[in-house]
Order: structure tokens, then C-alpha cells, then sequence
């Protein structure tokens, strides 16, 4: 195994932990359950599985291996706090929607070759690749797993 796979390796086991993790948490919690807040004035458990519906979908596009199936709900749970007026589809479906946003990413993870991991994603021009080019797609996913742990310690805090 060269560095590039070893480091494709740690990155995408760090991953499946912190996504499995947190699946584990939001299929603890009751529908009912979901509409608690992490702390007073906080957001929702039922907000955040929305949250990284959309920023998840979000990520294949991102990294260039897939079109987008979710966007529509990215005025609910990207561009607005939680507890504001726009529709919150039900949990049937956000369990849904998380369950199939991650099945896809194992799948176009497991089709990259390490190689492909330390290109460009989407949000970078070539200009700044090339002058940074840790601006690839596995740190990309590294910096997208931060999150889901961050959010998970919130969710702990219930």
C-alpha cells in the first residue's frame, strides 16, 4: 500500500466512523424525539438529519462524481436556522433521504482510486489548486467528517 492509500484509507475508515456514529444516534431517537433541541435555543435533532441530507448530497456534486438529488432542501436546512418558516419534510422521509445520500457516497467512494482522491473538487479553481493543492477532494470529505463529528457532540449533549 503506497502513502496515497494509506492516507485514502484513514480518511474514508474516519469517515464511515463518525457517519455510522451518528446514524446510530439519530436511529435512537423516536420521531417525537427528533423534535428535541440539542440545548435550549438550539437546533432540532430533526433539523440537523435535514441539515446533513442536504449538505451531504450536496458533497458528490461537489467532488464532481454526481448530480444532485436532494437541493430542494437546502432552503430548509442550509440557507435558514432552524425554526424558521419554510417546510420541513417528515422524518419518514429525512430518514429516507440520509439513508440514501450515504449509500450513494459509499458507492462513488469506493469507485475512486486513491489517485483520484488528491484531485481537484469543484469549489476550487485550477489556479488555487495549484498553488494549494490539499484543496482535493479527500480533504474535502476530511473536512465534511469534522462536521458530522462536531454536530454529533452536540446531539450527545440530549
Amino acid at each position: 500500500m503506497d502513502q496515497q492509500q494509506l492516507f485514502v484509507k484513514m480518511a474514508l475508515g474516519n469517515w464511515n466512523l463518525q457517519i455510522g456514529r451518528i446514524e446510530k444516534m439519530f436511529d435512537g431517537f423516536n420521531d417525537d424525539q427528533l423534535l428535541q433541541p440539542v440545548a435550549p435555543g438550539k437546533n432540532r435533532v430533526i433539523y440537523l438529519l435535514g441539515h446533513f441530507v442536504a449538505y451531504h448530497d450536496m458533497l458528490g456534486a461537489s467532488l464532481g462524481l454526481a448530480e444532485r438529488k436532494y437541493a430542494h432542501l437546502d432552503e430548509a436546512f442550509l440557507k435558514n436556522p432552524d425554526n424558521s418558516s419554510f417546510d420541513m419534510p417528515d422524518t419518514a422521509y429525512l430518514r429516507n433521504a440520509w439513508a440514501d445520500v450515504h449509500s450513494n457516497l459509499t458507492n462513488l467512494f469506493a469507485g475512486l482510486s486513491a489517485e483520484e482522491w488528491f484531485k481537484k473538487h469543484n469549489s476550487v479553481n485550477e489556479a488555487d489548486f495549484a498553488a494549494d493543492p490539499s484543496r482535493n477532494r479527500l480533504n474535502m470529505v476530511m473536512n465534511r467528517t469534522a462536521h458530522v463529528a462536531y454536530h454529533a457532540g452536540q446531539i450527545k449533549l440530549i
